[in-house]
């Protein structure tokens, strides 16, 4: 008899054995090791984990498999703040089955936003949350190099002339919005920004992007399927895309129905012989052929849509929400940003140029992106083991990586007195005060000038500034300059119209797109 036949038979012999011990137990005995095993074998694998001196410090926790869940789920900026005391800047932690590794502050950044394409993949780690929400074929369920020609084909909307245009067009929306829905009506009122904004953010969005004929299919309730699709960004549909739970049927039912939106614009457009506006809906419909040679599908370009509105729809409607909840804190700034706008324009209609003329304006907007990221974990699945610079430590491959540019943007260390809402902070951080169409603050004098082009344009290389709202490297968002257009605009006409006060509340993290947590209202009268 081999060796190997010998420990086969050895072991079977001892499960036999073990299962025959087992079998003899009482039913309370027999129940109590089925409950307390998970636990044993948790606490005995985060022992040995710990022993290994070529891995992260892992937070210890008592409940397997779901681990630090709750608490990063509940204060994700609070959960990185205490293991930080205990652990360092690098940590790794238990999430729902998943080993993430944290790295805080610049040097995070650089860790995950410029690790190599071959060693980390933000399509392995995102493709449970955006494939059911976003559909097949696009963003994160297609190779990452598909996914830069996706990015090239959309930013033809996204130029300096297109701005220009979106400016008036925007601008029109919104005074239609402030004439027609009921919360505006009147002399003085109160508005919940958590419905008013996702509706004018989609408005404008859709009919600045996508056309008239686009927007005019659209009400208001198409901003509660941008908004139930949101609510597919969770911790749990990371660990689980599909389950049968009612948001998850929300998510599903939302996808469905906006596709299906765009599929009969996509139809009506390949019949009416070119007579519509030539915006992104043309240009992908005519200009999607990939370097390979392939051709998105109808179907492809319609889920891209989606993907596409909603970066310019969903965190614009978080963003714009947060400034005027401070602002409403704050009717010192409101008038100060009211003159601002008097001097710049005076009695004329709001262009594109004028935005970038208006220092108070911006460096709002910047503070807001500072104090509330839309996005609070930023992360990447590791597919090669992945050593952490200037340590022993290595990441193994199945592992996750993970940066928190929020939690860099609200520290003290980089940004004092970060609780405190003061767009003026800005004045000094990046030089004039202006910068609306710049790539990002100079708050770190050795941060890199190189610049590098992904497939989709030369973006800025250097990520080791702690202030970086649109994220970096590969998958920068493309959207920056139209998200500054769009708030602009809209703060903008806002402040034109209306004075208002609020109480600003706290942040609900309960989705990865971090919201104000109800009630979120401000009260309003209008200008004279």
């Amino acid at each position: 008899m081999s060796v190997v036949e010998t420990l086969v038979e050895g072991a079977y012999a001892l499960i036999v054995q073990v299962a025959s011990w087992f079998m003899a137990l009482g039913l309370l005995q027999k129940l109590f090791l089925i409950i307390a095993f998970p636990f044993v074998y948790s606490i005995t694998w985060q022992f040995l984990f710990s022993l290994r001196k070529d891995r992260v410090p892992l937070v210890f926790y008592w409940i397997p498999w779901v681990g630090s869940s709750v608490t990063y789920g509940m204060q994700p900026y609070e959960f990185f703040s205490n293991c930080q005391k205990k652990y360092g800047d690098c940590f790794s932690f238990m999430l729902l089955g998943r080993v993430m590794t944290v790295y805080l502050g610049p040097k995070g950044h650089e860790f995950v936003f410029n690790a190599k394409l071959s060693d980390v993949s933000a399509e392995a780690a995102y493709s449970n949350l955006t494939t059911p929400c976003f559909g097949k074929g696009v963003i994160y369920d297609v190779p990452n190099w598909k996914l830069m020609e996706q990015k090239k084909f959309a930013k033809v909307a996204l130029t300096t002339e297109s701005f220009i245009q979106y400016v008036p067009i925007m601008r029109e929306e919104i005074l239609k919005y402030f004439s027609t829905d009921p919360v505006f009506q009147g002399k003085s009122g109160k508005a919940n920004v958590l419905k008013t904004q996702p509706e004018i953010t989609l408005f404008t969005a859709s009919r600045s992007l996508m056309g008239r004929d686009l927007r005019n299919t659209l009400n208001s309730s198409y901003a509660q399927l941008f908004s139930d699709l949101d609510k597919g960004f969770t911790p749990l549909n990371f660990a689980f895309p599909h389950l049968p739970l009612p948001g998850y049927k929300k998510r599903d039912n939302a996808h469905a129905k906006i596709t299906e939106t765009y599929m009969e614009l996509i139809n009506k457009r390949r019949s009416d012989d070119g007579n519509h506006d030539k915006d992104l809906v043309d240009a992908l419909m005519n200009n999607s052929t990939y370097k390979d040679g392939t051709k998105m599908t109808d179907q492809q370009v319609a889920n891209l849509m989606v993907g596409v509105l909603m970066g310019g729809q969903h965190t614009s409607a978080s963003t714009s929400a947060w400034f005027l909840l401070q602002l409403g804190e704050r009717p010192d700034l409101q008038e100060e940003l009211y003159q601002e706008i008097k001097k710049a324009i005076g009695d004329r209609e709001l262009k594109w140029q004028d935005l970038e003329k208006m220092p108070l304006l911006n460096n709002i907007i910047r503070e807001t992106l500072r104090m509330h990221h839309p996005l609070h974990s930023v992360f990447r699945q590791v597919i090669h083991d992945l050593p952490v610079p200037d340590t022993k430590w290595v990441v193994p491959a199945g592992h996750y990586v993970l940066a928190s540019p929020g939690w860099s943007m609200t520290n003290e260390k980089y940004f004092p007195h970060a609780a405190h809402f003061e767009p003026h902070r800005w004045d000094k951080l990046a030089g004039s005060g202006g910068g609306f169409i710049k790539e990002t603050s100079n708050l770190d004098t050795n941060e890199k000038s190189d610049s590098v082009d992904y497939g989709f344009g030369k973006i800025s290389k250097g990520v080791s500034s702690p202030y970086l709202p649109f994220g970096g490297g590969r998958h920068r968002c493309i959207g920056e300059h139209f998200a500054y257009t769009q708030l602009g605009t809209l703060l903008v006409t806002f402040v034109q119209n209306f004075k208002w006060k609020s109480k600003v509340p706290d942040p609900d993290y309960s989705s990865m797109v971090v919201l104000p947590s109800q009630p979120a209202e401000i009260e309003w009268e209008r200008r004279e």
